[in-house]
């Protein structure tokens, strides 16, 4: 990734060195809030994508048979790196996607961890012995890298999850080529850059670049080749379903994680002041914008209205504006498809008789942190995930019904519950079907250590830490003979 007079150039990376697209071909990303250009970038094609994974799968060797201390010194390194150049990256990151600087700045933060949490797990591919009925016989369950694998990462958390897409698998011992995005790819360059700098072989990290239109053709590329062991993919459910399809038909491992519509549940006795502020920043964060934004405020009918006027007084505080600008809490939606969905959803529910108590009207790509009351299950908004600044409010009566709309859902990646009986929300939390659940936090919660992923439509599989080392290495049987065997025949 060069920048020559504002405007960044992008190329692909594959094996350690920055090429052109096979045909030249390129886009221009701009920002979408004032249309200036930002960056031209090279627009992949399949034959790239085959060339990305010819040159993973030759560095295999090298990487995996790195000692793991090399490993985790260059893991290291790029975590270091990330850091030096975080206020630069998060600044793409902002002009790409339109993110206001404390989201971009948490971004490199949890991004750098990530780094330093892979380096440390370089040594938690252990095996183990296990005892054989066979007399003389040594078994061994051996952990060994899967080889070549694919990570597809999205714009919404750009420098999160496009590390987490190639952090544990690199840690691991595979070699790895990263998919960008099409909003943010000058992002992800600089975090593939991040780790060739710190001294990944030649080919461990690759980067692929394509404009919107070529993706289904650079994706199917990737996952075909025959070298592609596994492909995580962080997105919508619509387009991981596809993946999971495409994975499955080549018998290709996957990981996924996908939509949510997280359920935030407000018991009677939970402390309505804290909880407003947990709902309010696991609505509005990032304009709802995050896999975990909380999409359904489920608030025992005793506290609904009192709940409801401090969230809604919370809404109106938060700044939206120009996300450059110092104090700027919330930024504009990615696109303008983004807000036609948000508001439709919101119209749809003021049919279904919803008040909205404060938002509710676009303004460009501006959309206020809106909260809704008087939410009913035909509403569009009490089942699809809105990934904006809305707070649809649905009142119940006490704990069966909370848990019975909480879990009413395709969906199951993050939950919360607020209460003042800790043993309580533990029951409930054990009955909310997710893979993430928090008692008296916001369902926007994040640390590279923890065991991250979701159930039902939300996807399978996990990242993070030790999680991860099921998803990104291969476990074999191995034997050793020590004694003369008789054989019935």
């Amino acid at each position: 990734m060069t920048s020559t007079a504002n405007l960044t150039t992008v190329d692909l990376l594959i094996g350690g060195t920055k090429i052109a697209a096979e045909d030249g071909a390129f886009f221009v990303k701009t920002q979408r809030t004032t249309g200036a250009k930002i960056a031209q970038v090279a627009a992949a094609k399949a034959v790239d994508s085959v060339r990305a994974v010819a040159a993973a799968a030759d560095a295999a060797p090298e990487w995996a048979g790195m000692a793991p201390a090399g490993r985790r010194a260059v893991l290291e390194r790029a975590a270091v790196l990330l850091d030096e150049r975080g206020g630069e990256i998060a600044a793409m990151m902002g002009r790409e996607m339109g993110a206001a600087a404390a989201w971009c700045g948490f971004n490199v933060k949890l991004g750098a961890d990530m780094l330093r949490e892979a380096a440390v797990q370089v040594y938690a591919a252990v095996g183990q012995v296990i005892p054989s009925n066979v007399p003389g016989l040594t078994a061994l369950a051996e952990r060994k890298p899967l080889g070549v694998v694919v990570g597809i990462a999205p714009w919404n958390a750009p420098i999160i999850l496009g590390v987490r897409a190639i952090a544990m698998p690199l840690a691991f011992g595979n070699t790895v080529v990263l998919k960008a995005s099409e909003e943010t790819p000058a992002t992800h360059a600089a975090i593939v850059q991040c780790l060739i700098d710190a001294g990944v072989p030649a080919g461990a990290v690759n980067l692929i670049t394509n404009a919107p239109e070529d993706a289904a053709e650079v994706v199917e590329a990737l996952i075909a080749h025959p070298a592609v062991r596994s492909v995580n993919f962080t997105g919508s459910t619509r387009v991981g379903r596809r993946i999971g399809e495409l994975a499955g038909r080549h018998l290709t491992r996957s990981v996924l994680e996908l939509g949510g519509k997280a359920p935030f549940i407000v018991l009677a006795d939970a402390d309505l002041d804290e909880a407003a502020a947990a709902a309010s920043f696991g609505a509005f964060m990032n304009q709802g914008q995050i896999c975990m934004s909380t999409e359904r405020i489920i608030v025992d009918r005793a506290v609904a209205d009192e709940f409801a006027g401090k969230l809604a007084e919370r809404a109106r505080a938060l700044v939206v504006g120009d996300p450059t600008a110092p104090g700027t809490q919330l930024g504009p939606l990615v696109h303008e498809p983004a807000v036609a969905h948000v508001h439709a959803l919101v119209q749809d529910a003021i049919e279904y008789g919803a008040t909205v108590l404060t938002g509710g009207e676009p303004d460009g790509l501006f959309y206020p942190p809106t909260v809704l009351t008087g939410v009913v299950p035909g509403a569009r908004i009490y089942t699809e995930e809105s990934f904006g600044p809305v707070a649809p409010i649905i009142a119940v009566d006490g704990v069966e019904e909370a848990v019975r709309v909480a879990n009413d859902s395709e969906y199951g990646l993050s939950a919360a519950i607020f209460t003042s009986d800790i043993d309580l929300g533990l029951q409930i939390a054990r009955r909310i079907e997710s893979g993430i659940c928090h008692i008296n936090g916001a369902t926007v919660h994040d640390e590279a250590q923890m065991p991250f992923g979701g159930v039902k439509a939300s996807g399978y599989g996990r990242f993070g830490s030790q999680a991860a080392l099921e998803e990104f290495t291969e476990l074999r049987w191995l034997t050793v003979s020590s004694e003369h065997r008789h054989y019935p025949i």
